[in-house]
């Protein structure tokens, strides 16, 4: 029976061949598995891409014991809400960006490539923690080996220009990387999950000349949110993170324990249309099949009422678990 792959699949599975990484090889076999039609033509085919996942996670677990010391540099956990990764020409304004924004070691200089390596750092929408990574920047002629498995892990990709040199020439450079990666939507990647949403942080606008961002954004073309800042005066970072948090998708749940206050300082994040269910898995994996009932606080309920597991949640909803 043939396998009658689709246009979607080849391409992911195009992408894999090229892939540098073990990161970013696992993301494309598992969405390849994904993607890949299920019946009896391809079972050959799905069972070889299972068998290829497991030797790179057991590959992983190993190294991991051993304590290997060979350690891929653009491989960065995530934390907080979400990661944004971000990408620029140099001297674009990524690292004064985390150096505003965070806490983070990071190295701001006036010369070209003064970031070597990713340097994640974490900033703060509100309450909720939002995890920023300074990546190298890249050129037309070069690109680090091994950066794309960055992106391909990250929740949102920041595209930042500098507004008082060459936008469009930055802005171009980018594009063309993360096009040819198929990292970021568009009619190339249809259906492929593994793009990632993405937007664009235009810098140094206190010494830019105003209407850059508006002619860059008329001259691109492309349907992308663009946000306007300056590091040096503090000029938009709020709007910065605010979108970071946005375009993540994600909402803050405060959990209440029975009988108790709630924690209003240490929300849980999950992916808006969540459930109370999803909650409960994110909350405590084990004990979730053991949820006996649920009491909300916040939209479309009154204070208190009792809620069913399919109960959809809210940005800011109090919920209260109770468990068997």
């Amino acid at each position: 029976m043939p396998a009658n792959l689709t246009p979607q699949y080849k391409k992911v599975e195009e992408q894999f061949r090229a892939a540098t990484g073990d990161e970013e090889r696992l993301v494309l076999l598992e969405e390849m598995l994904r993607i890949i039609p299920k019946h009896k033509g391809t079972e050959h085919i799905q069972a070889e891409l299972k068998h290829k996942i497991k030797e790179i996670k057991e590959g992983q677990a190993r190294q991991a014991k051993s304590g290997a010391k060979t350690v891929d540099i653009f491989h960065i956990p995530k934390q907080g809400a979400g990661q944004v990764a971000l990408i620029g020409a140099p001297n674009s304004g990524k690292s004064s960006i985390l150096d505003a924004l965070t806490n983070a070691k990071v190295n701001v200089t006036d010369f070209p490539f003064g970031t070597h390596s990713p340097i994640p750092g974490m900033a703060h929408y509100e309450d909720v923690p939002i995890q920023l990574v300074d990546m190298p920047p890249i050129t037309k002629d070069y690109v680090a080996p091994g950066q794309v498995g960055t992106y391909r892990n990250c929740d949102l990709v920041a595209i930042v220009v500098d507004l008082s040199g060459d936008p469009l020439d930055e802005m171009g450079i980018c594009l063309e990387y993360l096009d040819s990666k198929k990292l970021i939507p568009s009619a190339e990647t249809a259906g492929i999950e593994i793009s990632k949403p993405a937007f664009v942080v235009g810098t140094k606008s206190d010494i830019a000349e105003p209407g850059t961002l508006d002619t860059l954004k008329e001259l691109t073309g492309r349907p992308f949110e663009y946000v306007e800042i300056s590091a040096k005066t503090g000029f938009g970072l709020d709007v910065f993170v605010a979108t970071c948090f946005r375009l993540l998708n994600v909402m803050r749940i405060y959990a209440k324990p029975p009988g108790k206050e709630p924690d209003m300082k240490d929300p849980f994040t999950i992916p808006i249309g969540s459930n109370v269910m999803d909650l409960a898995q994110v909350i405590h994996r084990d004990l979730a099949d053991k949820l006996k009932s649920a009491r909300a606080w916040g939209t479309d309920v009154y204070d208190g009422q009792s809620v069913q597991r399919t109960h959809i949640l809210h940005d800011k909803d109090i919920i209260e678990l109770h468990f068997e």
